[in-house]
């Protein structure tokens, strides 16, 4: 019944409410309510809290950055929430209260810690690192039974956890409809963070900036002091804790090093554990005194060692990367997918290929087999149905007699006896060749859920072509085919590639390709492609439209980012948590584009 960021509830609270009487007149709570809160309720009476206590009171710190940080946003705030039933909480990490304002709400130096008051949504947000809500009868208190809260984390720079959180409460509504607080919190807790960030001391700030300049979207990049670090979302895909451990370690003798003759050179060196990867790590210099005050490591794709392959298996990009073959893409979220789809097959066990449809797993898939060099796979497509093959030849590879790797493409259409019978192999074999595809979206039933938890480990997750749209131009070209005999290759405009580049593409590469074919098939004219050639909803940009409540406050987010930090808007991105791929998505979405940053 918890849920977190955009989750569907349930469309009534009353079996939270039924299941909560039965659990406190310790009955068990039974099957109405998730695992997650009916467990949250046994930690609640563990720490013995009781349903009847109010919040105690909390010591609160003498100088709280983190609310001196915020004061200018909350006074901001609070004249919208005067005369409503809204009210907002900031509270810091250890969940005691430092402000409050507007309806009924928890007063500063109250503790909403779990261990005083249970479960609650500041204290779910904490541990989650992202948004969460929670509803009325899901909270243990009395007290709290007609309120819904909705939390979500404020991080400071550099730091790997929330600093405090930043909840909207209102009123419980029984038919569970979005908060109306969410977009307020979220747009607050932006804020927050972007005064957090201009107030960051100069190291830190050095050494964010260092981070800045190299972490475009999708790059695997971690900047690191000896003491805390900032990892960018590619590194936290690619490495793993122990890796950044060790690259701490690194950073730390960077640091004892400096005052060597080659100590502020930057180092490269492979990652052990990184599926083939190499960190290039440059120290961060401050001017003026000459202090090294940090470093920051680059992972990249290892250049391919031993014998070259063929052209046929591999070959590799303008840059030294291995490449995949019938594959184009030099993005970052591209080469972080495929660096980590290349490392995972380097091993004949279960991989997983997750993304949006028509992104190119399939295409993934094939290419990795092919580059692997490995007998052709068996290929099962559950989209086209093929009654009994599945549990066959899963049944020849569970026993082992020379059966061909199997690739099971639109594993989320597989039916109930398929499913069975791949989780029996897995049982039996875990380590067997079988390479999976699955498009998110669809409803996901317990056998498959199974299956796909039990896959996750070695999941690859490719992203969507809007985040990822420098990769246009490289697609082009090959989606294109052979032009027909007399006839020179398919070119295209600066004005059509824009084109190209400003629609959202919910079809992926798959649509992409589409769009070639038909223009290459109907074009009669010479010369290359205009925007005037391309279909009717990719010549102009979309239309302005009337923007919702979450759209406008996250307009006024990116607005205020944009104004704190000068216009620039990879420091904005960084500060609202997202790619500056996304925030040029979102501009161009909120109608914002072309808006200076408001003084």
């Amino acid at each position: 019944m918890t849920s977190i960021d955009d989750t569907p509830a349930t469309p009534a609270l009353d079996p939270v409410r039924r299941a909560r009487e039965r659990f406190l007149a310790g009955r068990p709570p039974g099957e109405d309510i998730p695992d997650e809160l009916a467990e949250a309720w046994r930690r609640a009476r563990f720490l013995g809290v009781r349903r009847d206590v109010t919040p105690p009171p909390a010591p609160v710190p003498a100088h709280s950055p983190l609310l001196a940080a915020a004061r200018p946003v909350l006074d901001r705030v609070l004249p919208a929430l005067a005369g409503g039933d809204t009210a907002l909480v900031l509270a810091d990490s250890r969940c005691r209260v430092l402000w409050s304002g507007g309806g009924p709400a928890p007063a500063a130096g109250r503790d909403l810690s779990e261990r005083a008051v249970g479960h609650n949504s500041a204290v779910l947000a904490l541990r989650l690192g992202r948004r969460a809500e929670v509803h009325g009868p899901e909270h243990v208190l009395d007290l709290w039974q007609g309120l819904s809260a909705v939390s979500v984390p404020v991080y400071e720079p550099g730091a790997d956890r929330p600093a405090g959180t930043v909840t909207a409460l209102a009123p419980s509504r029984e038919d569970r409809a979005p908060h109306p607080g969410a977009a307020l919190a979220e747009a607050t807790a932006f804020a927050v963070a972007s005064e957090l960030l201009g107030r960051a001391r100069p190291p830190e700030r050095l050494l964010l900036d260092a981070y800045l300049r190299k972490a475009p979207e999708g790059r695997a990049v971690v900047a690191l002091d000896g003491g805390s670090r900032i990892v960018s979302p590619g590194a936290a895909r690619l490495l793993s804790d122990e890796t950044l451990a060790r690259l701490e370690r690194r950073a730390t003798e960077l640091l004892r090093d400096a005052g060597a003759a080659d100590g502020r050179r930057a180092r490269e060196f492979p990652v052990p554990d990184g599926a083939g990867l190499v960190v290039r790590m440059t120290p961060v210099v401050r001017e003026g005194d000459g202090e090294v005050i940090g470093a920051v490591a680059v992972a990249r794709p290892a250049p391919a060692a031993g014998p070259a392959r063929t052209e046929r298996t591999a070959g590799q990009d303008g840059g030294g990367r291995e490449r995949l073959p019938g594959l184009a893409g030099t993005s970052g979220p591209w080469r972080v997918a495929v660096a980590r789809a290349t490392g995972l097959a380097a091993s004949a066990e279960p991989l997983l290929l997750t993304g949006e449809a028509g992104v190119g797993k399939s295409s993934l898939a094939r290419a990795l087999f092919a580059w692997r060099g490995t007998a052709a796979p068996l290929v099962v497509d559950a989209a086209e149905g093929a009654p009994g093959a599945v549990p066959r030849w899963c049944h020849a590879l569970a026993e082992g007699d020379g059966a061909p790797p199997l690739l099971v493409l639109h594993a989320e259409r597989l039916d109930q006896p398929d499913v069975a019978a791949l989780l029996s192999l897995l049982a039996r074999r875990p380590e067997v060749p079988l390479t999976a595809t699955h498009t998110p979206g669809t409803g996901v039933g317990p056998c498959l859920r199974r299956l796909l938890d039990l896959l996750t480990a070695r999941s690859v997750a490719l992203p969507p072509l809007r985040e990822r749209v420098e990769d246009i131009p490289v697609l082009l070209p090959g989606l294109a085919g052979r032009p027909s005999p007399g006839r020179p290759p398919l070119s295209w405009s600066l004005d059509a590639r824009r084109a190209l580049e400003q629609h959202d593409w919910p079809g992926n590469v798959a649509e992409l390709s589409q769009v070639v074919r038909e223009v290459a098939e109907h074009r009669r004219a010479t010369g290359p492609v205009r925007r005037g050639e391309l279909p009717p909803d990719l010549r102009v940009p979309p239309a302005a439209r009337r923007l919702s409540g979450m759209e406008r406050a996250e307009r006024t987010a990116i607005l205020e980012a944009l104004r704190r930090h000068g216009g620039n808007k990879a420091r904005a991105a960084e500060s609202l948590g997202i790619g500056r791929a996304t925030l040029y998505r979102k501009l161009r979405a909120l109608g914002v584009a072309q808006l200076q940053p408001p003084r």
